[in-house]
C-alpha cells in the first residue's frame, strides 16, 4: 500500500495501473482500479498529462500512455540487468546466420530498435540502438501491426501516412491490411525491400503472455545481393529458436 504522504509514489502508482490494464482509461476507471477518492485521481492524471507522461484520448475523456512514458520504458528495457544475456543471444544468432540481427519494440506508431549485432561484413547498413523506423515499411513493424488488436490497429492505421520509401513500398491500406492477414497467418513478417533499396528482412515474434500483443520483435536483416528473401525465410527455425531464448530474459 502506498501511503498519503509519498505523492511521487503515488503517481507511479497510478501509471503502473494504467500500463497494466492495456488500454486508456477513462477517469471512472482509474478511480475504480484504484480506489482512491475521484479528486484525487483526477489532479493525479492531470499532472501526469501536463509532465507528458499521459496524453487525452481524442474523445477527451480517455488516458493514454504518452511517448515520455514509452521512452522511460524502452531505456530501462534495453538497459536491465538481462541485457548482456539478450546481447550474448543476439552475438550467437549473428555469429550462426552471418548477417546483422536485431531485437526491436513497438513505439507509438514507430519501431524503435532495442538492441542490434552488425555482420562482419563491410557491406552493411548500421542501424543503432534507439534508432527508429517506420512502422508499414519494416518486418518487425508490420509484425506488431498483425497482432495488434483491431480496433487499435484501425486506430493507428487511422493516422498513419504510408509514405514510400522504395519502389516496393505498400501505400495503400488495402494492400498493407491483406500483408497483416498473411503475417498473423504465418506467424512472422517480412521487409522485401520496402524500406532500403536492396536490403531485405525477416522478423519473428519474441514470445510474451498468450494471446497477448507482440512487445518484440527479433529481425534478421541483410543485403539482398548477398542473401535473397528466399534464403532469409529458410533462417526462420533459428529465428524463432532465438526468440524463445530472448523471451526468457524480458
Amino acid at each position: 500500500m502506498v501511503k498519503d504522504d509519498a505523492p511521487g509514489l503515488r503517481l507511479l502508482a497510478l501509471l503502473e495501473h494504467l500500463a497494466a490494464h492495456g488500454r486508456p482509461l477513462a477517469l471512472p476507471e482509474a478511480v475504480a482500479l484504484t480506489g482512491w477518492p475521484k479528486p484525487t485521481v483526477h489532479r493525479m492524471l492531470a499532472q501526469l498529462e501536463a509532465g507528458g507522461w499521459l496524453l487525452r484520448e481524442p474523445d477527451g475523456r480517455r488516458y493514454a500512455l504518452a511517448g515520455r512514458l514509452r521512452a522511460l520504458g524502452e531505456a530501462a528495457l534495453s538497459a536491465s540487468a538481462q541485457h548482456g544475456v539478450r546481447h550474448a543471444v543476439l552475438r550467437q544468432l549473428v555469429a550462426d546466420l552471418g548477417e546483422s540481427c536485431n531485437l526491436t519494440a513497438l513505439s507509438g506508431a514507430e519501431v524503435v530498435y532495442l538492441d542490434r549485432v552488425e555482420s562482419a561484413f563491410p557491406l552493411r547498413l548500421e542501424l543503432r540502438p534507439g534508432t527508429r523506423v517506420p512502422i508499414h515499411c519494416s518486418a518487425s513493424g508490420k509484425l506488431f501491426l498483425a497482432f495488434l488488436p483491431s480496433r487499435q490497429r484501425a486506430a493507428l492505421l487511422d493516422g498513419l501516412a504510408l509514405t514510400r520509401h522504395t519502389a516496393t513500398t505498400l501505400t495503400t491500406r488495402e494492400a498493407l491490411l491483406a500483408e497483416l492477414d498473411a503475417i498473423r497467418r504465418d506467424g512472422y513478417a517480412v521487409d522485401a525491400e520496402e524500406f532500403v533499396d536492396g536490403l531485405v528482412c525477416v522478423a519473428v515474434p519474441v514470445p510474451a503472455v498468450a494471446g497477448g500483443p507482440v512487445r518484440c520483435a527479433l529481425a534478421l536483416q541483410a543485403p539482398s545481393a548477398r542473401m535473397g528473401l528466399q534464403q532469409a525465410r529458410q533462417q526462420l527455425p533459428r529465428l524463432r529458436e532465438a526468440a524463445q531464448a530472448l523471451a526468457r530474459t524480458l
